[in-house]
């Protein structure tokens, strides 16, 4: 099938892309592409909605909202220590005067209900597998492919797939695109940039009593359970009548081998000043994603031939402001001008560079580079060292320091795990904390189970040598799934009885290791947060694309 434009991806960045494109020109053939059951099944965010972009896109989007916008109220920014919280200045970035509360997979069910009308072709459940390239340019995906079985054969409902073919296609894939990923290396796209560095939130959606509820309220903490060591913190929203967003962002530079982010979200929510909220509700919905911190100096070469990167695929994420969405959608925007503005000659640029030349020219920009050396103070002074920076910064440089730091890679910061303290973690009471295995449950996660693994060990022969006899299996904490389990008396003795063996799922493959400690993997349990493809401390770990559909459902609330 042939289009004038692509969009792999149907998240903000995807959406705004495609509805921009037929807003400025309507006669140009869009499609989009998305490997979730249907938009939204896979959008995961806390999350508070600067409208700035969508006020650009639908001056009008308050006539009729997304299900659940709520407006922001009262801002809240608490540090805890074990027992105490203390209120804090809200710093300038975090203030929502103007914003609401939404559920992120709910805006963009209602931006593809607009696209639609406007006449993009959106495909859900198309998983993009493989890129078309010719003669060293995108030509478009291959997406679709179904019923290749485990063993890599056609099984009995083989579907070939389609190639999906376009003048411009824009990768729209969110954090840690797999299609992106190749694209980094075949035209070297992070040549001159610093390396991206990551964050994994975690999120719970809940019910709670009416007389709890107060619409719009807007709660982050930092400090506890988190040492001076970790990057991280939380927030908890309420939106609707009754519904609390409740979440744990965890630095994925973290040191400590032993450190579960799943666990500590679970113990961040017995703290008093945290446990009021919650008690008395129940828990509905569960998810974890990975998050793009590197900001404006680890956002790549963003054009390629044939093609462009758009949204969190390039990391556009503002971390002080804990807010993507407005600036992902605004990268689209100014990508679907640039199309717009040549796809009607003859003789198209097949590297679109005024794309990112209107990208620096932007409030997109702007505002990324006002921020840039806040993320990288909190790697370079600490927790207390990074709030100082993070102050003089905001308050005397006002963004405009003399100096710009740099980043490190994510998955070199581990130390060896006998020389850092374990951490041993409370079990879940199954009231305010749970397990990993029925917070799965709550994701609505399933997987074709006789499809090829989509989580693949490069070297298997590395794990033992490195995961296990230096890191003892850090997977099996990093992942908030329970997809990683180490096994076998070794692992037993080492790990005191976790992971529980009867974790493992009919569809669990071992992968490496021996009969002291092997490595199991329920590729089956994969929430796609694509951490595991992150902290690997050897990118020993490939996330790949499984069939479309596959992965979690999240409800509507999510």
């Amino acid at each position: 099938m042939e289009f004038d434009v692509l969009v792999v991806g149907g998240g903000p960045a995807g959406l705004a892309t495609a509805i921009r494109l037929k807003q400025v020109s309507p006669e140009t053939s869009v499609c989009l592409v998305e490997k979730g059951s249907e938009i939204g099944a896979h959008t995961l965010s806390g999350a508070v909605l600067e409208p700035r972009a969508l006020d650009e896109l639908f001056p009008d989007w308050r006539d009729d909202p997304p299900a659940l916008a709520t407006p922001a109220g009262d801002d809240r920014f608490m540090y805890l220590t074990a027992k105490r919280a203390f209120k804090l200045p809200t710093p300038p970035a975090m203030n929502n005067h103007g914003n609401y509360v939404v559920s992120l997979g709910n805006v963009c069910r209602w931006l593809g209900a607009k696209a639609e009308e406007l006449g993009v072709e959106i495909y859900p459940g198309f998983a993009a597998s493989d890129l078309v390239v010719e003669d060293g340019v995108v030509k478009g995906v291959v997406a679709g492919v179904m019923g290749i079985t485990r063993e890599g054969e056609e099984g009995p409902d083989f579907q070939p797939g389609m190639e999906l073919r376009a003048t411009y296609t824009v990768f729209a894939e969110g954090c840690r695109g797999s299609l992106t990923k190749r694209l980094f290396e075949m035209y070297d796209l992070r040549k001159d940039c610093q390396p991206q560095t990551f964050g994994i939130g975690i999120k719970e959606l809940w019910e709670i009593p009416k007389e709890k509820h107060t619409p719009g309220l807007v709660w982050h903490s930092t400090g506890w359970p988190l040492k001076s060591d970790t990057y991280g913190g939380s927030w908890l929203y309420m939106l609707g009548e009754n519904l609390v967003s409740i979440g744990f962002v965890v630095g994925l530079d973290y040191p400590n081998p032993w450190l579960s982010p799943f666990d500590e979200f679970q113990r961040f929510k017995t703290h008093p000043e945290v446990r009021k909220f919650l008690e008395g509700g129940k828990r509905i919905s569960y998810g974890a994603r990975a998050l793009n911190e590197g900001g404006m100096q680890s956002v790549p070469r963003l054009v390629f031939p044939g093609g462009m990167l758009v949204g969190d695929t390039a990391g556009f994420l503002n971390v002080p402001k804990i807010k993507g969405t407005h600036t992902a959608m605004k990268s689209g925007m100014v990508a679907a001008e640039a199309i717009a503005a040549v796809i009607g000659q003859e003789a198209r640029p097949e590297v679109l560079e005024s794309y990112p030349e209107a990208i620096r020219q932007s409030w997109v920009w702007d505002e990324l580079h006002s921020v840039r050396n806040i993320r990288p103070g909190f790697s370079k002074f600490g927790f207390f060292g990074g709030m100082a920076a993070a102050a003089l910064d905001t308050y005397v440089f006002r963004g405009k320091a003399p100096w710009t730091w740099v980043h490190h890679a994510d998955h070199e910061t581990l130390k060896p795990a006998d020389k850092m303290e374990r951490i041993v973690y409370p079990k879940p009471d199954g009231v305010l904390t749970f397990d990993r295995l029925s917070s799965v449950f709550l994701s609505n996660t399933n997987h074709e189970e006789n499809q090829p693994a989509h989580l693949v060990l490069k070297d298997p022969g590395r794990w033992k040598g490195v995961n296990w006899d230096q890191f003892r299996s850090p997977e099996s904490r990093y992942c908030p799934a329970a997809v990683y389990e180490a096994v076998g008396p070794e692992a037993e003795r080492e790990l005191k009885g976790t992971p529980d063996p009867e974790a493992t799922g009919e569809g669990a493959q071992v992968e490496a290791g021996d009969a002291g400690a092997r490595l199991v993997i329920n590729a089956q349990n994969c929430v796609h947060c694509k951490t595991c493809d992150i902290k690997d401390p050897t990118q020993n770990i490939d996330w790949r694309t499984p069939e479309g559909g596959g992965g979690p459902n999240y409800i509507g609330g999510m």
